[in-house]
């Protein structure tokens, strides 16, 4: 069934769409939804309000939303069928892009920084093949390993209890990447309709696998020194949320790290509250300036209420996916119960292979620190010296700057930018209803050459914005 949205519900998402452009109506509207649609706080496939309803919402004239209407049927961003109404599509030549949105088929010059993701390490070539002389102890069987294989499952293991953590194999259940893995711990611990507490910003994907299973999301807002224990604590007590989703490791997107008697006080605090903990420890490797990292939080749990989550995407390669998740070992069991009804098992090939890049961990983990402290160095030079009213604050690990802009631009600018061959990630992306329009998530992945360039190409978009509209309407290259 096709989700409708609602006059009122539009209207709120536009929100002042018409300010400053210098533009007839009719494009700005139009210009704005094609904006909602980048930034992917718009779904395809979503029915359109009616235009006399959303005329009555804005207050405009229905002309205005007709003729709107009329220039994104034009680009392919929206479909009409008389008595059918109207709803959002795909422009030609369009496909699923990896980072989960619309993007071009063809790019070639496009520098890509709405993902942030490293390219794969030399090792992971040398551990394909090492795999491969491994496969034939697994042909005689079937294949399914719903918790994962054993040799695998004792490196994640072994890593954890590295880590001050000690764990044994039965404790970890290996996953299709680290988005599987929240799903899976979301399957198990959410019923439907129940309060979920995340941060604000955080991981727009964890968003989506909460609103999938129509949770009810409470935030706590970080500040600029990331969690004020004392008010998320008072907040688990207050709202007793049946899961919190927690990225205590370089917070994606704002570089956070929680200190460790945060950590301390956290899992009794939601065991008091009846609330789980859900950890994300996807960039916990990627420590750029951290002397000692703090211990785990799960290394303070004493009631099985924190499920830790982590993988192998952001320290080594987004096409391996190798996803896992830590926990009690009967909450293991319980996780494999559910896996079977979604996807039985991970390739047993690709465990192989992960199994076999962990044993080149030091120095695969090595060279990543290297070049993304290089790159985020570079990258914060360019925009002191280019954008110096942009505020950011250096991260100590992951792969991100989150950017304080000069002015609630994010949107617009990521619109403007991809005019000059960028795409950028907008802030609100990064929250609920459409706010941080005052942040830009940049991550430092790229080669230096392709973030210098990246940020030359930023200043002339900046520029766009202030001043009178300089052309029609080009067609954006990044639609959701």
């Amino acid at each position: 069934m096709t989700s409708v949205l609602h006059g009122r519900q539009l209207a709120r998402l536009l929100g002042r769409w018409d300010a400053g452009r210098g533009i007839p109506d009719y494009v700005a509207l139009a210009t704005a939804v094609r904006g909602l649609l980048n930034d992917g706080r718009l779904a395809l496939g979503l029915r359109l309000p009616a235009e006399r309803e959303l005329a009555t919402a804005l207050g405009i004239s229905r002309t205005t939303v007709t003729a709107g209407y009329r220039l994104l049927r034009e680009s392919g961003h929206v479909t009409s069928r008389r008595g059918a109404g109207s709803w959002t599509t795909m422009p030609g030549g369009a496909r699923v892009g990896a980072a989960g949105i619309w993007s071009p088929s063809t790019t070639p010059d496009m520098i890509d920084l709405g993902r942030a993701a490293l390219d794969a390490p030399p090792e992971l070539t040398v551990a394909a093949a090492e795999a491969l002389t491994d496969l034939p102890r697994y042909l005689g069987d079937a294949g399914y390993h719903p918790v994962g294989l054993i040799e695998l499952r004792t490196a994640v293991a072994d890593g954890y209890t590295r880590r001050g953590l000690p764990t044994s194999p039965e404790q970890i259940m290996i996953t299709s990447g680290v988005q599987n893995a929240l799903d899976l711990a979301v399957r198990l611990l959410v019923p439907v309709g129940q309060p979920v507490l995340v941060e604000s910003p955080t991981y727009p994907n964890a968003l989506v696998g909460f609103a999938a299973r129509r949770s009810r999301m409470l935030t706590y807002g970080l500040d600029d020194a990331g969690w004020d224990g004392e008010l998320l604590l008072d907040n688990l007590r207050q709202n007793r949320p049946r899961v919190a989703y927690l990225i205590p490791e370089f917070q994606n997107p704002t570089g956070h790290l929680m200190p460790q008697p945060l950590r301390e006080r956290l899992p009794a605090a939601a065991h008091s509250a009846g609330t789980d903990l859900i950890i994300d420890e996807s960039f916990v490797d990627l420590a750029l300036d951290v002397e000692e990292m703090p211990l785990p939080v799960a290394s303070f749990d004493r009631h099985a209420r924190v499920l830790t989550i982590g993988g192998m995407s952001k320290t080594y390669w987004g096409g391996l996916r190798i996803g896992w998740v830590r926990a009690a070992a009967p909450v293991v069991q319980r996780l494999a119960a559910v896996r079977v009804g979604v996807d039985m098992s991970g390739p047993v090939l690709d465990q192989l292979v992960a199994a076999r890049l962990l044993a080149h961990a030091s120095s695969v983990v090595e060279a990543r620190r290297v070049r993304l402290r290089r790159q985020r160095d570079v990258l914060m030079a360019a925009l002191r010296e280019r954008l110096p009213e942009w505020r950011f604050r250096v991260p100590a690990g992951g792969v991100t700057l989150w950017l304080e802009l000069d002015a609630p631009i994010s949107s617009p600018l990521c619109r403007a930018v991809e005019r000059y061959g960028i795409r950028l990630a907008p802030g609100p992306r990064f929250g609920m209803d459409g706010t941080m329009e005052r942040f830009l998530r940049m991550p430092f992945t790229l080669p230096e050459r392709d973030l210098l360039e990246a940020v030359d190409r930023m200043v002339e978009a900046r520029g766009d914005l202030d001043a009178p509209y300089p052309r029609g309407y080009d067609t954006p290259a990044l639609v959701a």
